[in-house]
């Protein structure tokens, strides 16, 4: 068979170092990355997380030596997630999560940017991410988004640049919006957590924040987390969070829903944040540590199919790694 002279030869393209490196179309950047933070009241010391490997719950003290270390690898944005000692139903108390955002900001001024996580799973006795009735079988919305919005105002007034609400209650993000405007914080943004599924990939987070459903009740948060049987659900959750006034929109979990990004990059101009969830994380490091993978080269391939799919902003556990494990990516 003849082979014409002037066939297209895709493998130019791929020959070298070089030229994979010029007709690369996605460029990873450690400036994009957010490291989540937890810091939980009470605490001693810091402890391990089962599942997160090089991930730990600080203490009010340790948390500043572990920003201080992140610092020197390029880190300077972070997700905090304040892990209170005291837990109830109601009239929570917020005066811990003031406290962890305040120290940190008071420590380290403008030269980290701080989102604070704002749900109510770690408060509550039931681990569900609001106020639920007297039978424990359905999440009360309207009392949740109230609370929501008074625990957004207590952490912008402590210095919190963002508010990142997980809870997936309807409304929420008006409330908020609102609640931040009328006090004066006008200039705080939201990044929502538009799109977050029921998954079964946030075991080692619930470890980490004390916060896994444990009532006879509502026995799991299928009823007001999106199924992943409905990225139409996903959808228009994430649109109704843009008009409301969102600042940023996140799919979680992220990995396994590239695909939602991808329809969301469709729909919308804000900046779309993946958080790669601790179970998605722990599965790389799992295969990791049994030399079925390479570690860096795993996350980054990642967090290469996340930017592909649309993702301007990343949330990973390895967020410390990746100014150092980007430079020395191989193409």
């Amino acid at each position: 068979m003849e082979i014409n002279e002037y066939f297209i030869n895709q493998r130019r393209l791929r020959l070298s170092r070089h030229m994979r490196e010029l007709s690369a179309t996605v460029r990873l950047d450690h400036k994009a990355f957010i490291q989540p933070l937890f810091v939980e009241e009470g605490l001693s010391a810091p402890r391990n997380v089962e599942g997160l490997p090089f991930v730990q719950v600080d203490t009010l003290t340790s948390v500043i030596d572990t920003i201080e270390r992140d610092l020197k690898h390029g880190v300077s944005k972070y997700l905090i997630f304040p892990v209170p000692a005291h837990k109830c139903e109601s009239d929570f108390d917020f005066t811990f999560a003031g406290t962890v955002i305040k120290t940190i900001r008071n420590h380290f001024a403008d030269r980290v940017w701080l989102a604070s996580d704002l749900c109510l799973c770690s408060y509550t006795t039931h681990g569900h991410c609001g106020i639920l009735d007297e039978t424990h079988q359905n999440l009360r919305n309207q009392p949740t988004v109230l609370a929501l919005a008074q625990y957004a105002t207590a952490l912008a007034a402590s210095g919190a640049d963002c508010i990142a609400p997980s809870d997936m209650m309807d409304g929420r993000i008006a409330a908020i919006r609102k609640a931040l405007n009328t006090n004066g914080y006008e200039q705080v943004s939201i990044m929502s957590y538009a799109a977050k599924f029921s998954s079964q990939f946030y075991g080692p987070f619930r470890d980490a924040c004390h916060s896994a459903p444990n009532t006879n009740g509502l026995h799991d948060r299928k009823t007001y987390q999106i199924a992943p049987l409905n990225a139409d659900d996903a959808l228009s959750s994430a649109l109704r969070d843009d008009r409301e006034g969102a600042d940023f929109l996140m799919v979680k979990p992220a990995a396994l829903y590239t695909d939602v990004i991808a329809r969301l990059r469709e729909h919308t101009n804000k900046p779309l944040a993946a958080y790669h969830v601790s179970g998605e994380y722990a599965a790389i490091e799992l295969l990791a540590k049994e030399g079925l993978l390479n570690r860096a080269a795993g996350h980054l391939e990642v967090w290469t199919a996340l930017t592909r799919a649309g993702a301007n902003v990343i949330i990973s556990y390895a967020a410390r790694n990746a100014k150092e494990w980007i430079e020395q990516m191989e193409y």
